[in-house]
């Protein structure tokens, strides 16, 4: 049995472990095949159905998003619950932005963007990977998906090509449609993190990722996450908390925001 997180008991699977993928630990240099040879049910190439591309979807919904677990959140968001949220953010773009937004093209990229997470994990700030090798693991993963899986599948080539030039549009960060879709994934992780902070009653204080509103670009998006950043503060009120906002300033160590510095200096 491969690593995905199902360990036998007593002969039996455990079933408490069904719905959580860890990321898997390869040595370097990581690549997708040794990542696939440590997978359950490793799926098969050049197939003519969409089924081996649709069920390594499914590592989507089982994989967390990291950044939280640090902080004992262990049974948080899942990378699909991200994008999911954010293609619905997508939908209300502010009015003044909708006419110079192809929105269609929004919602796709908010469900496409983290797509590579299912065999790279999610990667974050304090992971030490540099931001090239990052990239490099992603692409090679989003080639593997959209050629591999799918280049076998009638029509297959098509979707496989469109799904992988929007990703390679979100990640070069070079069009109006990419700026916003950055924007989005910031403005959702900023609702989480005041959600999981209301949900902790006042104990958990997850204030350094409140450093995200300050690489939100446009006027419009950026005026959002400043409405969230207040609601933040109605609910801590006169608690001494941190104030990730503010950088060095609001409390965030030296050392995590120069981590946050590396990794969002490419959004």
């Amino acid at each position: 049995m491969g690593s995905t997180g199902q360990q036998p008991t007593n002969g039996a699977p455990d079933l408490s472990h069904l719905g959580y993928s860890p990321i898997v630990k390869v040595s370097e240099p990581w690549t997708v095949e040794k990542v696939l040879e440590e997978i359950d049910e490793k799926p098969k190439e050049d197939s003519k159905s969409a089924l081996p591309f649709l069920h390594m979807l499914g590592r989507l919904k089982t994989t967390k998003r990291e950044g939280w677990r640090r902080f004992g959140i262990q049974r948080g968001e899942s990378i699909s619950d991200h994008m999911y949220r954010m293609s619905l953010i997508s939908m209300f773009a502010p009015v003044s932005l909708r006419p110079k937004l192809d929105l269609y093209k929004c919602m796709r990229m908010c469900l496409i963007h983290d797509m590579a997470e299912l065999l790279v994990g999610d990667i974050t700030p304090v992971d030490g990977v540099p931001k090239l090798e990052k990239n490099r693991r992603e692409a090679a993963t989003m080639d593997y998906l959209t050629k591999n899986l799918l280049r076998g599948v009638p029509g297959g080539p098509d979707v496989g090509d469109e799904i992988r030039s929007i990703w390679q549009e979100y990640e070069d960060s070079q069009t109006l449609d990419s700026h916003f879709v950055h924007d989005v994934d910031k403005l959702e992780l900023l609702l989480q993190m005041v959600e999981y902070e209301k949900k902790g009653d006042g104990k958990l204080d997850l204030g350094e990722f409140a450093y995200v509103s300050r690489k939100m670009t446009l006027p419009e998006m950026k005026a959002w996450g400043e409405e969230i950043i207040r609601e933040r503060e109605e609910f801590w009120g006169g608690v001494n908390h941190i104030h990730g906002e503010k950088g060095v300033e609001g409390g965030v160590h030296e050392e995590r925001r120069a981590q946050q510095e590396d990794y969002y200096q490419r959004s």
